[in-house]
This record gives C-alpha cells, structure tokens and sequence, in this order.
C-alpha cells in the first residue's frame, strides 16, 4: 500500500538525496574524513510510537468495551400502567419503559424497532409474555431477557419470551453487518491510504474519480456477496449498495483529509477513527445500550456505527429507522470531499500571503 509523504517528510527526503549524490564516491580521494550524519530522534520515535498508540487503543476499545457490558435504559414497551410502574421501580435505569395500550401496540412497536422489546400481561394471571426483536443484536436481547426473567422471578411469575424479529437463517449470531460494516470501512480506508501515493501522479479531480468510483463498486460487491450470494443479509440490494457505497466513501474520503492535511500522521489518526473506535463503538458486536456513555454518545456518530444501523433496519425493520444513519454517512462523504477539494485553493492563497 502506497503511502504519501508529508510536505516536510518530502522536502527532508529531497535534501538527503541531494546531499547523498553530492558526496565523493569511495573512490574519489577526500581530504577530510567526516563521521557520518546522526538520523533524528524522530525517524525512529515516530513510527514505534504511532505503532503503539494504535495497538493500545484497538486492545482497549475491542477488549475493554467487553469486559463488563452494563443495561442502560434500553427501550422496553410495557402493556399496562400498573405493570409499567412496577418494571419502573424494580428496574430502574435499566430500562427506558414505554407504556402502551395493550400488547398488540408493544408487539407493532418492537417491529418499527421503536423497542427493543415488549412486555404484557393480564391482572387476573400470573404469566407474563415477553416479545423480543431478536435482530436488535445478542448481547442487546440477552439482557432483556436475563432482566425481565429477574423480575418475573422475583414476583413469582411464569414469563414466555418469543423472538419476533428473528436473525436471517445464515446469520445466527447477528454478525454479519459488523464483518460487513467493518470490511467496507477497510476497503474504503485502503483505498484512500494508495490514492495518497498517487498524488504525484494523478490530477485531484481523477483522484476524486477515483474514490468515487472505487466505492460504488466495493458497495456493490459487499452487498452481493453478503446478500444473494451467501444469504447472511436479507436487505434489498439496491438499498444496501447504496448504503455500503456511503460508507466507502466516507471512510475514503475521511482518510484522504486527514492524510491531505495530517501528511503521514494522517494514516494512523484515521486507523485509530474509523478502523478502531468506529467499529468497536459500532453496536454490532455490544449493543449499544450496554456500551459505557463515551462510547454510546460516539456509536452512532460514526461511520461504522451509522452503517451498521442501517444495515439492521434495511435487513430486519422495513427500513423503518434508516434515515437518519444514512444522513450521517452522507454527511461524512461529502464534508470530507468538500474539505479535501478546498486545499489546494488553502495552500494558494497561504503562498500568496507568504509572497
């Protein structure tokens, strides 16, 4: 993979070459032996230090967000004022009760993804029913259940949990759209990270072609291969191009700014971005209901963390929910883009105030 050089790594990298061909060859008789010049403290710092940021903070965010996923008020519909009060006071913040009519409007609701469950159940008996949008993701369900079952259990009554939104037949952990997510943001950041390289040898406007173009067709093939081919993503593929075209180019163009702008610092910073935080903050793997604040306020900010949302409300809820993750990514497509085509007219006009 090509990498560019900073303006200053380039201009340090031209004058050690010009030095180097300016010096006697061996055999050339020099009248003074000069010890050889010393590199900089920096060559080697940077780079182990980059290194080490880098595989500090995947360890941290993919292992430590694990470590001990807690409930946070995640959104459960409640047939009935009375048992809504008692889930209220028994739960607490674990869950965000949504108080509804009866359990047909609980059941509707876990099918809009407007919840992740519904709970209901009759006075004069002593069973509760507990609906479940299973494609909300494992960790997310599982807890649910576990609470719910406490309760149920400390009141002294008989709960049935039935999966509403099932998992696709291929797609029994629920993973498919993190591998999927996680995939397209690499293909997008590798991408970027060779069209760097070709700075020299490309005009802007064809780099721009480039990503573009390069990014409709890793959304094609995600979604092909995900889709029709292997069955693990049942989302209508035109919808789900379009969605994973977003993301490769929001990861492209994201990590064409920051190395435009960052010179070879850039590469790293957007592998800690998108690469890192963005997939393990995702709530693919850990819902996002059980993710600690940092990590719940950023989950859905992010590339990755938008994608995977659309790619569940496409698959699983009708698209019910997908505007808003598809905004986001568009958002970082085109501000990126924007950002990255404003610096050469930057770097004019700075000359020409230096001049």
């Amino acid at each position: 993979m090509a990498t560019r050089l900073g303006p200053a790594a380039e201009a340090d990298l031209t004058t050690h070459t010009d030095t180097a061909a300016d010096t006697p060859s061996p055999a050339t008789p020099s009248p003074a032996t000069e010890p050889p010049a010393r590199l900089p403290v920096r060559l080697w710092l940077q780079p182990a230090v980059i290194a080490l940021v880098v595989v500090a903070a995947f360890i941290g965010c993919y292992v430590g967000l694990q470590r001990d996923p807690q409930p946070h008020r995640i959104p459960v519909a409640v047939a009935g004022q009375q048992l809504s009060g008692e889930i209220r006071q028994v739960l607490g913040d674990s869950v965000d009760v949504r108080p509804v009519a009866d359990a047909a409007t609980g059941r509707s609701e876990v099918e809009r993804r407007d919840v992740v469950a519904a709970l209901s159940g009759r006075a004069d008996s002593d069973r509760l029913r507990l609906e479940v949008g299973g494609a909300n993701g494992l960790s997310t369900t599982t807890a649910v259940k576990s609470l719910m079952g406490a309760y149920a259990h400390g009141s002294g009554q008989r709960l049935t949990t039935v999966d509403v939104v099932p998992f696709a037949r291929f797609d029994s952990r629920g993973l498919a759209g993190f591998y999927m997510a996680f995939g397209v943001t690499l293909a997008g950041f590798v991408l970027a990270q060779n069209a760097l390289g070709l700075a020299n040898h490309l005009h802007l406007r064809h780099r721009f072609r480039l990503l573009s173009g390069a990014s409709v067709a890793i959304g094609i093939v995600a979604t092909v291969i995900a889709g029709p081919v292997l069955g693990a993503v049942p989302a209508p593929v035109i919808p789900m191009a379009f969605t994973l075209t977003l993301l490769a180019a929001a990861a492209a163009f994201t990590t064409k700014l920051l190395g435009t702008y960052l010179g070879p610092v850039g590469v790293p910073v957007a592998t800690l971005l998108l690469l890192t935080v963005g997939n393990s903050t995702s709530g693919a793997a850990i819902g996002p209901d059980l993710l600690p604040s940092a990590a719940r306020a950023v989950s859905a900010l992010l590339p990755p963390g938008a994608a995977v949302r659309a790619v569940t409300d496409l698959s699983y809820f009708h698209g019910a929910q997908a505007v808003q993750p598809l905004a986001t990514l568009a958002l970082w497509a085109v501000i990126a883009a924007v950002l990255v085509s404003l610096r050469p007219h930057l770097r004019r006009r700075r000359m020409h105030a230096r001049g």
